[in-house]
């Protein structure tokens, strides 16, 4: 368990902002941040972070709260874990019981992975770091490749021991579970026989953007013809390669402060760079690039520089990924290392000016490198040029953004000597068919559509729970603020007629609400408000210091993401950049006693309405033997609400 002090000072250091910097490019926003959801697909941001209200809130998937809740949710952290995490972040010592056997048996079967992935990264360290065979081996080869201790410690490398079976009884030693150890893939169990996955490789473990580790890439030290040189992890519940890079825990703030991201193909390609000094690089670890793994890179930067060594083939096989990364709408550039050198050996043989000069200097945009790549091979052969310039164009289709489409239609043909109206005619050709493609797909959904909609009634606005929602979001933001409110009450004028004269006294907002509720007998019929009601005018009786952000992160994650939602439901406005079009959304701190009065006044109206009608059917089920007493009360809620519709006008 983590004492209550190391949380309140966990939530009393960390900033929403930062955290959730370390994982999503933010970009200033009035006084808020937003950035691209790291919960779904999406090219416009919709994601918005809070520093003054020290919450988030996605508004692609609805989900939002602390950044506790972020942690638990981006990297699916239990909350002891993500505490550990802000601890670990901003040096703050956490204290606590030590975890016992019985309750990792207990924790749950990701959590469980989690904690053998764990453990097997830190037995892989200590073997390299600590036993003969290790340092013999492993440590020599890693020394070889011309890694430093320092690097080799940063990135966790490690060595799994030549023997059968040495991991797995360690692990079973120290009380893991055989079914977790099989289910990472650390583990091979086959006829009745256990055996350990990586034996006799040295070890790179793969990381979270959060430095969790997913899973291991082990590479074999021996010529053995019948077996891989590299073996990765298998896919289980908390490792999937096709939504992993290598590195990006070590080069998320450089990527995002460098506002670029190497890609390159291997592990050590990524260590030694980030040895020379250049640390905004990660590797798709021999796999092909994905989707996934580029919207990882896209929440940090617009800018990709694919890295290739001098093998051609390899090159061309490569150039696909490219397509990918342009159907994001994100900027690429390629660059290629003389024949015989890959990023591993070039960045090893070069100072880190050297390295940088390099770069520099010969990063072509994608639609240079593709087409001197392509045009060597075509450029004595018709066919195979109409081929190549089909292949770019294609390449250019992939764009979103229309301005940056024709100026590549531009480039493109000036570098294949091509006229630009050929290029836009391709390109329209293109596009046409992929429209035709895509409006199928979407009459086939539309169709899906209609019949859903004709099987399910329109729901209709729950007016009572718009209005009972409205009461929390007044109290949660300005609860504790003072206002001078106008009560209306019914006088005498000379000349004996009723009139509405107003008078004037000051009052905390929710003292207000609390007194006009009482009065009236009110109650929230939405459990969850009822509960957020009392919660809150509690806490604002007790406290007169209270604070907002404290309250979201003692209430459980339910009600956290509501009062969330409620919170920065007007803070999307931001989103859509309207003081750009000079439009200026009116902020409600300029009337919140005008807003609190005709909330409740609203409120109150509805209710009426709905005694009303109760009454009504009553009348209707009893024709014969009406109520007089029914009728009085008809008419003087009737009357009521006649005087609360006045004050309502008169507020509005």
């Amino acid at each position: 368990m983590i004492s209550p002090s190391t949380i309140d000072q966990v939530f009393e250091t960390a900033r929403v902002e930062e955290v959730i910097g370390d994982f999503v490019q933010l970009k200033k926003a009035g006084s808020n941040f937003k950035g691209l959801s790291p919960f779904s697909d999406e090219r416009s941001p919709s994601f918005m972070v809070s520093p003054v209200k020290q919450i988030w809130k996605d508004f692609s998937s609805g989900k939002g709260g602390n950044v506790v809740a972020f942690l638990m949710e981006h990297e699916h952290f239990t909350y002891p874990e993500a505490i550990k995490y802000l601890a670990k972040k901003y040096n703050i010592e956490v204290e606590e019981t030590e975890q016992s056997n019985e309750q990792k048996e207990r924790a749950n079967e990701r959590e469980s992975l989690y904690l053998v992935s764990e453990f097997a990264n830190k037995y892989f360290q200590n073997i390299l770091h600590k036993t003969d065979q290790g340092k013999s081996i492993g440590l020599s080869y890693f020394k070889e490749r011309g890694f430093t201790i320092e690097t080799i410690k940063k990135f966790d490398l490690g060595y799994s021991l030549n023997e059968w079976q040495a991991f797995t009884d360690e692990a079973l030693k120290q009380g893991y579970n055989i079914d977790y150890l099989e289910k990472t893939g650390l583990t091979i169990i086959k006829d009745d026989k256990r055996f350990d996955r990586f034996k006799g490789r040295v070890m790179f473990p793969i990381k979270s953007m959060s430095g969790r580790v997913l899973g291991f890439g082990g590479r074999i030290l021996i010529n053995d013809k019948k077996a891989a040189k590299y073996v990765n992890s298998p896919e289980s519940d908390i490792y999937h390669k096709s939504k992993v890079l290598y590195g990006i825990y070590h080069a998320k703030q450089s990527i995002a402060k460098e506002d670029n991201c190497y890609l390159v193909e291997g592990y050590t390609d990524v260590i030694q760079f980030h040895q020379t000094g250049i640390k905004n690089v990660v590797s798709s670890s021999g796999t092909a690039l994905t989707s996934e793994q580029i919207r990882l890179i896209n929440r940090l930067t617009k800018n990709i520089t694919v890295l290739f060594d001098g093998d051609a083939a390899g090159m061309r096989a490569s150039l696909r990924g490219i397509d990918l990364i342009l159907e994001q709408g994100m900027n690429v550039k390629v660059c290629t290392f003389p024949e015989g050198e890959d990023p591993d050996s070039f960045a090893k043989q070069n100072t880190l000016e050297e390295l940088s000069l390099y770069l520099e200097g010969n990063a072509k945009d994608f639609i240079q490198f593709k087409a001197s790549v392509l045009f060597e091979e075509s450029k004595n052969d018709p066919i195979k040029k109409a081929e190549t310039v089909r292949d770019i164009v294609n390449s250019i289709s992939k764009i979103p953004d229309r301005i940056k489409k024709e100026i590549y239609v531009q480039e493109c043909a000036r570098i294949m000597d091509i006229s630009e109206e050929v290029l836009f005619s391709t390109l329209a050709q293109i596009n046409k068919k992929e429209f035709q493609e895509e409006n199928k797909q979407y009459q086939k959904e539309q169709k899906a559509f209609e019949v859903i909609k004709h099987q399910q009634p329109v729901k209709k606005v729950d007016i009572q729970y718009v209005l009972e929602r409205k009461i929390i979001e007044v109290l949660l933001l300005y609860g504790n603020r003072t206002e001078d409110f106008e009560d209306l009450v019914l006088k005498e004028n000379d000349k004996g007629e009723l009139i509405l004269e107003p008078v004037i006294h000051k009052a905390k907002v929710f003292e207000k609400v609390f007194l006009d509720l009482q009065d009236d007998e009110m109650e929230f019929t939405n459990s969850q408000f009822k509960t957020l009601y009392y919660t809150i005018i509690d806490k604002l009786n007790q406290n007169p210091d209270f604070e907002l952000k404290n309250f979201v992160n003692v209430v459980d994650t339910e009600i956290a993401n509501e009062i969330t939602t409620i919170l920065m439901e007007d803070e999307r406005y931001a989103l859509d950049n309207w003081n750009r079009m000079n439009i200026f959304p009116k902020e409600k701190t300029h009337s919140v006693a005008q807003l609190v009065s005709e909330t409740i006044l609203s409120l109150r109206v509805f209710l009426i309405d709905q005694k009303v009608k109760e009454f009504q059917g009553e009348t209707i089920q009893n024709k014969k033997d009406t109520n007089r007493n029914i009728l009085e009360e008809v008419k003087d809620y009737s009357g009521l609400k006649m005087l609360l519709s006045r004050k309502l006008n008169r507020v509005l």
